[in-house]
């Protein structure tokens, strides 16, 4: 079995007496999509540019590509790809001169540039756009050819930084089919993300939390990990049925979403206690259903028992 791309044991990141990053432990295969997960300020960005190279930890160890980041940092920053939110692209130059550019940057040698700048743009969709000034791109656009920058060096461990912060629904799925076309074809992906629904789409997930590892597993197993039941209601009242279920300890969480009341509960089934408790307050419930309890739910559950 080959080793595996990432290894960081307990790394910790302090900015004086701010502790950004506290024992934080990942194991990384090679191929896999491995999200980091968590709301803004626990502590993503930190991490990732610790494993790039780009900011010493304060604490800790960690292989990346089979190399000591604290020793060869150089070396390990010429075998990565890094993309981050806000899209370190020269936005007087065009598409293709800013592949051109990033190529010469990455090492591509002169009598392959050619051929892999090409290769980018047709896998990426740029081709009509191979002339356009990258300033005058639309953020989607911007995206995918932030990406193919990244990735102009074809190389084995990718780092997205919230990449699909401020882009719309449509530009942020095909995004995603380009990183699981990547995936497949060998490259390791990290991404940073706090979109829950883009959680769903990793292999695997590590759930960082004021700077902590809360959780680490498939999606499917943090779900199941937690334990939730959840129910959807539409009630006559909600502003009773919120302060019913606010006030049991049974309930989890629960949220709106338009006419509809979610509610997640823990150690009970969802849909007959929530009926039931709402019925015997007086609050009509006009129609409910049984719901898949999905990795957000798990996520805000872990996060409110850790603030508790």
């Amino acid at each position: 079995m080959s080793e595996p791309v990432v290894v960081a044991e307990h790394l910790s990141r302090r900015f004086g007496a701010f502790v950004a990053v506290e024992d934080v432990s990942l194991t990384i295969e090679a191929g896999e999509v491995y999200g980091v997960l968590g709301p803004n300020g626990a502590g993503k960005s930190t991490t990732i540019r610790m494993l790039c190279g780009l900011l010493d930890p304060s604490g800790g160890t960690a292989r990346v590509v089979g190399l000591d980041v604290a020793r060869f940092a150089e070396q390990v920053k010429a075998r990565i790809g890094y993309m981050t939110q806000r899209f370190s692209l020269y936005e007087d130059l065009s598409v293709r001169e800013n592949l051109d550019f990033y190529a010469a940057l990455y090492g591509v040698p002169r009598r392959r540039r050619r051929a892999r700048v090409e290769a980018v743009i047709a896998a990426i969709g740029l081709g009509d756009r191979r002339h356009q000034l990258a300033g005058t791109l639309s953020g989607g656009w911007k995206q995918r050819l932030a990406l193919a920058c990244a990735t102009i060096h074809e190389p084995p461990l990718l780092f997205l930084d919230e990449p699909t912060a401020g882009v719309d629904p449509v530009s942020r799925r095909e995004f995603w089919e380009h990183i699981h076309v990547l995936s497949a074809q060998g490259t390791t992906v990290l991404v940073t993300t706090h979109y829950m629904d883009e959680a769903e789409r990793c292999h695997r997930l590590a759930f960082i939390f004021r700077g902590r590892v809360l959780q680490i597993g498939r999606p499917d197993e943090i779900v199941a990990a937690r334990g939730l039941s959840v129910a959807e209601l539409v009630v006559e009242d909600a502003a009773a049925a919120s302060a019913v279920l606010r006030a049991s300890p049974e309930v989890d969480e629960f949220a709106h979403y338009g006419h509809i009341l979610r509610v997640a509960t823990r150690g009970v089934e969802a849909l007959a206690w929530s009926t039931r408790a709402l019925a015997e307050r007086g609050v009509a419930v006009r129609s409910s259903r049984a719901a898949r309890a999905t990795v957000e739910d798990a996520f805000v559950s872990m996060v409110r028992e850790d603030q508790r």
